[in-house]
């Protein structure tokens, strides 16, 4: 008998392990599936059987384990920010001049890890981190679910959540074995320390595997395994997939046009989504872009508040708010319980399958739409000096420079250049077709059909 705990950390998690083929792999495969959710039991659907929900009660941290797991996180970024951009940004990112409590810590926290953050000072914040929580109400609360349960591999979803470290301490004090998705492309090169030590990482790509080894000291090589990501599963599963006549229909489209989709990121890397969204419709009322639909798809993350004046000031752009629901108030990170509906994933998949130009700002979507063979425009109009957010300084993170070296999508810096590529790749969407699918080859390195299944079967493995 084989039982598979699977923790459920966020809405994205949800819809990359709940609302894709996952569930239904893993069931088939383990004798049990148990779903510890840091989510409300009450948002899952129908599941299998053999398919269990636990809705674990929220670990709030308390400021001596906030200390110990900054000073972990820091001293990983002092570690590695030789040589990465994108680290060092992150670790001035981390900086406090705010005087509070936690900015006075944040500024000795920085002090003492300028000295001290080698591997083994890193352990030491850990196991400091892992004593504040050990004997807390809450993490003995999840230890009698852990004994009653006894799972046979426990599977995080999601690497860096604070909230999972007493879920992953108590896996290894009770010799449960652990494995961890990496949960984004972005994590690994510019992302601060996970929040927990793992036995075993799943991992998109061989790319993925490399970065984990360069920033983690990881015991054996056969503990990492490259099985994609069910991120991009639902794009060739049957239940998702859309019809042209109702994508027009849905969000009131011209099926005589082409459509510009600019998918929006969030406002705290995004800040000029605003900025580019109002060029381009000036340009569509100017004739710079002749007969075009645009649509807009805002960040699940956000609500509609922030483009009420950009829609009424442009009445004809469409626009797409996505169907998460927030669950449940007053969790320490409240985005994390918006939760995904199938028929969003239904909209979404519809948008890039029939759209025929995508922009955004360096943002994963442009994954998602050469999942589709679309044409992708990345602008970044903001630097140090000209009073835009500086969102080109993006492009010196590693991740990103892999999309600027592949050459699968325009990047753009100023209104001309983005009005030019968008009719460039309108009249020439084959442009770049063979840059799209080499950096899609690089940065998942399986192909989407079977993605769940491989994850379950490979945990089986390992369990």
């Amino acid at each position: 008998m084989k039982k598979l705990g699977v923790v459920i950390t966020d809405g994205v998690g949800f819809r990359n392990f709940i609302l894709s083929d996952f569930i239904e792999q893993a069931t088939a495969v383990f004798d049990q599936v148990v779903l510890f959710s840091c989510l409300s039991e009450t948002v899952y659907p129908k599941l299998p059987v053999n398919c269990s929900v636990i809705e674990l009660p929220v670990f709030e941290e308390k400021f001596k384990t906030w200390f110990f797991r900054k000073c972990k996180e820091v001293a990983h970024l002092q570690l590695h920010k030789k040589n990465n951009f994108g680290i060092q940004d992150n670790l001035n990112a981390n900086d406090s001049k705010l005087l509070t409590t936690r900015g006075y810590a944040t500024r000795f926290i920085f002090k003492l890890t300028s000295l001290f953050h080698s591997e083994k000072w890193i352990q030491r914040y850990n196991y400091m981190q892992q004593l504040t929580f050990s004997n807390s109400p809450i993490t003995k609360g999840y230890a009698e679910v852990f004994k009653k349960e006894n799972p046979d591999i426990l599977f995080f979803t999601h690497q860096r959540p604070p909230f999972i470290a007493p879920l992953a301490y108590l896996a290894e004090r009770m010799k449960i074995k652990t494995c961890s998705f990496i949960f984004s492309w972005d994590n690994l090169a510019s992302k601060g320390r996970m929040a927990a030590n793992f036995d075993y990482f799943l991992v998109w790509s061989e790319l993925m595997k490399q970065e984990l080894q360069q920033f983690y000291v990881i015991k054996k090589i056969e503990n990492i395994a490259v099985v994609g990501t069910p991120q991009f599963e639902p794009y060739v599963m049957g239940k998702y997939e859309p019809a042209i006549l109702e994508f027009h229909q849905k969000f009131e489209l011209d099926n005589s046009k082409k459509t510009i989709c600019f998918s929006c990121g969030d406002i705290s890397t995004s800040k000029n989504d605003e900025l580019y969204i109002s060029l381009i419709a000036k340009a569509i009322l100017d004739k710079e872009i002749k007969s075009v639909n645009l649509l807009v798809r805002t960040s699940p993350a956000e609500d509609e508040f922030r483009f009420a004046v950009l829609a009424q000031q442009f009445p004809f752009i469409k626009w797409n708010y996505p169907k998460w629901h927030l669950s449940r108030t007053g969790h320490q990170e409240g985005w994390s319980q918006r939760i995904p509906s199938e028929a969003d994933i239904k909209d979404l998949r519809s948008i890039l399958a029939f759209s025929d130009v995508n922009v955004n700002m360096l943002s994963t979507m442009s994954l998602d739409f050469m999942q589709f063979d679309k044409p992708v425009i990345n602008p970044v109009f903001g630097n140090e000096v000209n009073g835009l957010y500086n969102d080109q300084r993006f492009l010196n993170y590693d991740h990103i420079k892999n999309v600027v070296n592949s050459k699968a999508t325009k990047i753009v810096t100023d209104k001309d250049a983005l009005i030019e590529a968008i009719n460039d790749y309108l009249a020439n969407p084959e442009t770049d077709k063979i840059h799209r699918q080499n950096l899609l080859n690089l940065q998942v390195s399986q192909p989407l059909q079977n993605t769940g299944e491989r994850i379950a079967k490979t945990l089986l493995k390992w369990s």
